[in-house]
């Protein structure tokens, strides 16, 4: 579909009264004290200019839910525009869930929500533009991980930590990620961690501390054991994808895969084999270079393996984790994790979501006690 590319004179609106969201939302009601009243509503026009009509050119990206794109408005403002996909498992319950959470949040380690779009079937999001793109272009590429030292590593990997202890308990609300991972993690000009992507989040009211659903959604490598196997989710299970990206951002290696001595283990189980026998200094990230001290990576490690512990119920709280990064009291030892394997094709190759899109109804089909 092409669209005019014609500047509005009133090229967005504010959310006063919001009757323009509910109905292209199919009637959900808001009130100002539901959605912040500074989120504005941007005409299709004015996206399709910011973005030279959605071109290849302007395309930052694409995930599970549909493709990102670098736009620019009139004014000069540099945006990222989020177009979902019509084809996508992204439907408008989980649309506006990102609207209605996202636009509530406020900390600096959270993405911003300028506005969003709701024009011709079309579900678009404006954020803040953030010109170093997300974290796995850094870590998982080899030229630019070298750009990440590990003092710098160490601030994304704590402002992570602390954006998500203001998702379970600093905010008015406790929200449930669901979908943590290195592509939803973008960096700003000085490399400072936002948290993006709430398509999937959910909201804990009152004394809430659990849930579960039938519909488990998420991104492979990611998923807690209790919430890929039995779909029960909780601030736990936020907890175990923090861990799991703290050990990659350690190492530069993807969770998924496998590894010649354990053919059925990921990296969790590779770091666990080494742990144990006091190798875990192997699998630090060369790149990191020698600027550092391997006690506190070590230390960093054994953080994550605490995050990643089989049971829910073992694995320290989000307050928990930022405290333990701040200081050098002795940790807990780690128990051992819940391996959840790659399911293996006829030729012997591990066949995964390679960490990159968010899935709906994950089956993992193989689970190893350790």
């Amino acid at each position: 579909m092409k669209y005019h590319l014609m500047q509005n004179k009133y090229p967005f609106e504010l959310t006063a009264g919001l009757t323009y969201f509910e109905e292209a939302t199919g009637g959900l009601a808001l009130d100002d004290s539901r959605i912040n009243s500074e989120l504005l509503l941007f005409h299709l026009n004015t996206v399709a200019t910011a973005t030279n009509n959605f071109s290849i050119e302007n395309k930052l990206g694409e995930g599970g839910f549909g493709s990102v794109y670098k736009g620019i408005l009139y004014d000069g403002k540099e945006i990222a525009v989020k177009r979902l996909s019509k084809f996508s498992g992204q439907g408008v319950e989980e649309f506006k869930n990102e609207v209605l959470l996202i636009a509530k949040l406020q900390h600096r380690n959270l993405v911003k929500i300028l506005g969003c779009c709701f024009e011709e079937e079309e579900k678009i999001l404006i954020y803040e533009y953030l010109p170093n793109k997300s974290l796995d272009s850094f870590i998982f590429n080899e030229p630019r991980r070298a750009l990440l030292s590990w003092k710098r590593r160490f601030e994304i990997i704590l402002g992570i930590a602390r954006g998500l202890l203001y998702l379970h308990e600093d905010s008015r609300l406790r929200i449930i990620h669901r979908d943590l991972k290195a592509s939803n993690v973008l960096l700003d000009n000085s490399l400072n961690p936002k948290i993006a992507d709430f398509g999937m989040a959910r909201i804990f009211r009152g004394e809430q501390t659990e849930a579960n659903t039938n519909r488990v959604v998420g991104t492979y490598g990611y998923m807690s054991p209790e919430y890929a196997m039995k779909g029960l989710f909780s601030i736990k299970s936020d907890v175990y994808s923090f861990g799991v990206l703290l050990l990659e951002i350690i190492t530069g290696i993807k969770n998924a895969g496998s590894y010649e001595k354990h053919p059925y283990s990921n990296l969790i189980g590779h770091v666990w084999e080494l742990w144990k026998e006091g190798r875990a200094v192997e699998i630090i990230d060369s790149s990191i270079g020698e600027s550092y001290l391997v006690s506190e990576i070590i230390r960093c490690i054994q953080i994550a393996l605490l995050c990643v512990q089989e049971f829910a119920t073992d694995r320290p709280t989000m307050s928990a984790v930022v405290s333990m990064l701040s200081n050098d009291a002795a940790l807990p030892s780690p128990r051992r994790p819940t391996l959840l394997l790659t399911t293996m094709s006829p030729s012997g190759d591990p066949s995964s979501n390679k960490g990159g899109s968010s899935v709906n109804d994950v089956t993992c089909t193989i689970v190893e006690a350790r």
